[in-house]
């Protein structure tokens, strides 16, 4: 019979669009703006007390909150405003002290039942609400720094190569380098040596009662190529870490000379993102020195989570984390985690060459973080705050070499299944080249302002309401039942956006308002062929059936080739072409699928069956 769609038909359109009525209601419930807590490391944790001890700080501060919740050694206070959250943060992060990240955050509020079926809201970039923005600032003096005390392991391993003795190479609180020779004709020697395979150092010599010194500095073209590369390199760095924390459409960019800017549209966990984000840490492998070892030598470091013991460890540094390949968190066979480590090529050498004479002997795997702490100073009469760097080593494994390593090997001696898995992509997103430290952190609002914003959505509404009432009103029932498909449009754009957690941008709300226009476009056209149809003199029925079925292959023509365009446009384009892209891709499917299935479906139900002989169109 035409114009009626079989039972089956007519349910499956019932389902998908109960489906998408479901994983597009979690839009519904806004955000709350809320202050998360979470410690630094493993020995910091949040419970219950430390939870108790702060909503009586905030009730006693006169700061109104709606809940406070604990999660997984998390926690999360939830609050009404915006302002009350940042008096809030500042009040916690006071009580706190450094050992906890405090971090600014917007909380769901999706009902349980929505949250188990997998269904949530969609993320919202920074130029609508949501999201996290952080601008870091690059220690290049630690950059130079860095570099020099690798310079410092590369002169001692020439002069020994040539035979050349030396007494002592020292990295000075000044800048330079520093080599002691017993006598002159040695420092000679060596100076030449270091000229020609350093090019990049100015080299002076000194005699003096203490000895004989050639002292290294750096370039000024070699100083600013380190700063350049450890720039760069924090760039990557971020960009492999943020990726690994699986954020949608972030922002990594540098900003000015030692700047970077990083932006996490909606981010459902900042702290854990400032934790990853802003770990200057790194490794040094170091072999335990042995007892008869000059003390110039070796140097002593505490166990990172055993208070009270400490080790003696070689100078002299095998590998650090930068020749890390790959690294991946796992358990022992004793259930105990630890981190699987596969090396480069060349550090897989430098690891062979030196526990190949080193069997029995313990190695070291040193933790070294770079932070920062803010100190009050008086500088003429007034108190500052100045930021004060400092570096944290501490040792988390000691173990005994039994054979020679290669390029794979483990570090064990973690305390938890989280401490692995953070050291392991740490480790696999790449060492940070520098220190780098917040100069800002805050959530975005609106980048054009909130009066725009709420501009831009009045003229969507408008928008979309004059295209309703010219569809009710020019074509009467039809327009009708096409305003309710295209609703039905909206809804499924809504909860596919939602369920591919895709980022909604204002480039993103143009490609909705764009597949809207499209989608009334596929009805007007199929509406019009059944005017013409009607026109040739034919029945009721049979040119509404006529009407649908002729105008398929106009509508998927048009819609195709701005499908491609869409998927040209995702594939080329970044950041907000990319929101664009992904909602006009998306509007172009459901808008078929509503003006070609839905809307018939609704006519079915409305005209389907019965003996019509004229039709109000």
């Amino acid at each position: 019979m035409l114009n009626r769609y079989p039972l089956w038909k007519n349910l499956l359109i019932l389902l998908v669009l109960v489906v998408a009525g479901i994983y597009a209601a979690p839009n519904l419930y806004p955000e709350d703006f809320a202050v998360q807590v979470s410690g630094t490391r493993e020995a910091y944790t949040v419970d219950s007390a430390l939870m108790s001890n702060l909503e009586t700080e905030l009730e006693q501060a006169g700061v109104e909150y709606k809940a406070a919740e604990l999660n997984d050694g998390t926690g999360l206070i939830r609050f009404a405003n915006g302002d009350t959250q940042l008096r809030a943060k500042d009040l916690i992060a006071d009580q706190l002290g450094g050992n906890y990240v405090v971090a600014l955050n917007l909380a769901p509020t999706t009902p349980e039942w929505l949250t188990d079926i997998g269904a949530g809201p969609m993320k919202l970039g920074l130029d609508l609400r949501g999201g996290v923005h952080f601008l870091l600032e690059v220690d290049m003096a630690q950059a130079v720094g860095q570099r020099l005390d690798v310079y410092v392991s590369d002169i001692k391993g020439q002069l020994r190569d040539e035979r050349l003795r030396y007494r002592q190479v020292e990295h000075l609180d000044d800048g330079r380098l520093s080599v002691r020779f017993a006598d002159a004709e040695t420092r000679d020697q060596a100076e030449d040596l270091l000229r020609g395979n350093f090019p990049e150092f100015l080299t002076d010599t000194e005699d003096n009662d203490e000895g004989n010194f050639v002292y290294i500095n750096l370039s000024e073209q070699t100083i600013r190529e380190i700063e350049d590369y450890a720039v760069k390199q924090n760039l990557t760095t971020l960009r492999n870490r943020v990726n690994e924390l699986g954020v949608a459409e972030p922002l990594v960019q540098r900003q000015g000379r030692n700047r970077i800017v990083v932006q996490l549209p909606g981010i459902q966990d900042a702290a854990a993102a400032k934790r990853i984000i802003g770990k200057t840490a790194n490794l040094e492998f170091r072999l335990e020195a042995k007892p008869d070892e000059s003390r110039a030598n070796t140097e002593v470091y505490p166990f990172r989570n055993t208070p009270g013991r400490t080790a003696e460890l070689e100078r002299d540094i095998i590998i650090t984390g930068s020749n890390v390949a790959n690294a991946q968190a796992s358990f022992d066979e004793n259930g105990m985690p630890q981190v699987n480590i596969t090396l480069d090529g060349k550090g897989g050498q430098m690891m062979s060459r030196v526990t190949r004479n080193a069997i029995q002997r313990r190695m070291a795997v040193l933790f070294v973080e770079h932070k920062s702490r803010m100190v009050e100073q008086k500088v003429d009469g007034e108190t500052v705050e100045k930021r004060v760097p400092y570096t944290e080593k501490g040792i988390i494994s000691l173990a005994t070499i039994q054979s020679t390593l290669g390029n794979s090997f483990r570090i064990t001696g973690l305390d938890s299944s989280q401490e692995s898995s953070e050291l392991a992509l740490l480790l696999r997103a790449g060492a940070l080249a520098a220190p780098i430290y917040f100069v800002e952190e805050r959530t975005v609002g609106p980048s054009m302002g909130a009066e725009n914003i709420e501009m831009g959505v009045t003229s969507v509404q408008i928008g979309f309401a004059l295209v309703l009432a010219f569809m009710m009103l020019y074509y009467r029932v039809f327009g009708l039942l096409a305003n309710v498909a295209l609703t039905l449009n909206l809804v499924l754009i809504v909860a596919v956006m939602s369920i591919l957690t895709a980022t909604l941008t204002l480039p993103g709300i143009a490609g909705i308002v764009l597949t809207v226009g499209m989608a009334v476009d596929a009805n007007v056209l199929i509406f019009e062929r059944i005017k013409e149809e009607l026109k040739n003199g034919l029945p009721v029925q049979s040119a509404i059936n006529a009407g649908f079925s002729r105008a398929h292959t106009t509508i998927l023509d048009a819609n195709i080739t701005t499908l491609l365009a869409a998927v040209i446009l995702f594939a080329m384009g970044t950041g907000p072409v990319k929101g664009f892209a992904v909602t006009l891709s998306v509007g172009i499917i459901t808008s078929m699928f509503t003006a070609i299935l839905v809307t018939r479906a609704l006519v079915n139900l409305t005209y389907g069956g019965r003996t019509l002989k004229k039709l109000g169109l």
